[in-house]
């Protein structure tokens, strides 16, 4: 990707603050629909390993990249690991019928079940369990509850009856289940993952901050993790498994089983809130614009749960199904771009996503960061100029939720691609500075270019320090542009 300030800017920057996360699959793997979905307005894509082989989403990957070539923007991939899957085994007709009050069976044995036992393959299930303990099948539509386990089975009451078949999926809300957040599976996607040099890792499954940190130390730094926050577990020790991670999830499908349904929307604010005190991007997922997976258009209950997420300041809002298998992709970005630039036209917007307090810690980074925001209305500034290697010092800024966009300038093309979830920033990949006057330079330079600021408007520069030394911003300045600054750097670097 070129890094040279006389290339011009072929990416005009999103106006939209919160970031559009898109899932590709056999909807929208080709070259011309990534290119179609990211004009609609995505700013991310995610690759699903549940689905597809190593080959499939290679392709997909080399495609993006050979977009994010011929656009000159940063764009960013994230790889979504499986996790363990727990499943029942099978039926002697492929399906049962189980009625409430019932005692059913689960049980070691690979013979196929019937209406009064099924095998269960997962022995660390048996290890876990307790009398009282839930089992939920096939998403929740099933509920059974454990009177006795022995070595061999599980006997437990139906409080839940109905249908049901082979392989259906198990939760276990209850307990913290002795299984490892990356199976064998997870691994290998993990290596090719790394070795496609992809930006993000989710990390599914998460029960406890020992998952986060094996993860962690698999990716060796390789990728950014971020955590998906789907079971009750991961809810509990929310603050310990953040501390390790570099960004959340809030997989509302699997929590929307394993809790009740109406405990879903204030878990979802509070891992939001959480994220953003702790300056950590957040994501809100699953099931945002269900409806376009057949249907051109949204149910008004869709669009105000994705309005929801952006008044609640969320980074990002992602598409699943209807973005990799619905009939409707393009259409479902576009409708979310819409519903992101709308609902940021609010004027009650800035105050509704102020409504969570974002305390600064007690350091300069934080201290430059917190003021940024501050001065931004003080002195009318239509943008913020950040300088960093590591992403850092715009996720700092990111965190204040500042009314006006963020351009990021770094020499790293990792991190350039890595702020594709950050709330409102703009990544850069420019070469870096050297002294306080080139600082200066570049940033009217480059608001110029990517039209954050036009002739007469104040911008905001934020940096460190000694320039090129990571984790050291302690510059903030205002300036004013006179508007022909780029004019006179082309005369200059040319000769003229």
């Amino acid at each position: 990707m070129p890094t040279r300030e006389s290339t011009p800017s072929r990416f005009v920057p999103r106006t939209r603050k919160v970031r559009i996360l898109a899932t590709l699959g056999p909807a929208s793997e080709t070259p011309e629909m990534i290119r179609a979905l990211a004009e609609a307005g995505a700013d991310a894509f995610r690759l699903n390993m549940s689905h597809g082989d190593h080959d499939g989403h290679r392709k997909r990957i080399e495609a993006i990249r050979a977009l994010e070539s011929e656009l000159d923007r940063p764009t960013t991939i994230l790889v979504d690991l499986q996790g363990p899957k727990l499943r029942v085994g099978r039926f002697e007709n492929g399906k049962a019928e189980v009625k409430k009050g019932q005692i059913f069976q689960f049980d070691r044995d690979p013979t196929p079940g019937n209406d009064q036992r099924v095998e269960l393959p997962h022995k660390e299930i048996f290890e876990a369990l307790q009398p009282g303990t839930r089992l939920l099948v096939d998403d929740g539509k099933l509920v059974f509850r454990v009177a006795e386990i022995m070595p061999d089975r599980i006997e437990a009451y139906v409080e839940v009856g109905g249908t049901i078949s082979n392989n259906k999926g198990l939760n276990v809300p209850d307990v913290v289940l002795p299984l490892a957040a990356l199976t064998e599976k997870d691994r290998r996607d993990l290596a090719f993952a790394l070795d496609q040099n992809v930006d993000w890792i989710a990390l599914s499954f998460v029960q406890r901050p020992e998952d986060v940190a094996e993860a962690r130390r698999l990716i060796g730094g390789k990728a950014a993790l971020l955590v998906k926050i789907e079971k009750p577990q991961a809810v509990a020790r929310l603050n310990e498994i953040l501390e390790l991670a570099d960004a959340c999830m809030v997989a509302r499908g699997d929590l929307g089983v394993e809790m009740r349904p109406e405990q879903v929307p204030p878990f979802q604010k509070k891992i939001v809130e959480t994220a953003r005190q702790m300056g950590k991007p957040v994501v809100v997922a699953t099931q945002m614009l269900e409806s376009m997976i057949t249907s051109p258009s949204p149910t008004r209950a869709e669009v105000s749960d994705v309005a929801t997420a952006v008044y609640d300041g969320a980074d990002a809002i992602m598409l699943s199904a209807e973005s990799a298998s619905g009939a409707w992709p393009i259409e479902a970005v576009t409708i979310m771009n819409r519903i992101g630039t709308e609902v940021e036209a609010d004027p009650s917007h800035h105050a509704r996503v102020h409504f969570t307090e974002t305390p600064a810690d007690p350091t300069t980074n934080d201290a430059i960061a917190e003021a940024a925001g501050a001065m931004v209305n003080v002195v009318n500034a239509a943008g913020i100029v950040c300088f960093t290697a590591s992403g850092s010092t715009a996720r700092r800024v990111a965190r204040e939720r500042p009314t006006v966009p963020l351009l990021v300038l770094t020499p790293s093309l990792r991190t350039a691609r890595r702020l594709g979830l950050l709330w409102g920033a703009h990544a850069v990949r420019t070469r870096d500075v050297a002294s306080f006057e080139e600082m200066v330079g570049k940033s009217k330079r480059m608001a110029l270019r990517h039209g954050l600021a036009s002739g007469g408007q104040r911008i905001i520069i934020t940096a460190g320090v000694p320039f090129g030394t990571p984790g050291s911003t302690n510059v903030l300045h205002i300036i004013r542009l006179v508007g022909d600054e780029l004019e006179r750097y082309h005369r200059e670097t040319n000769g003229e």
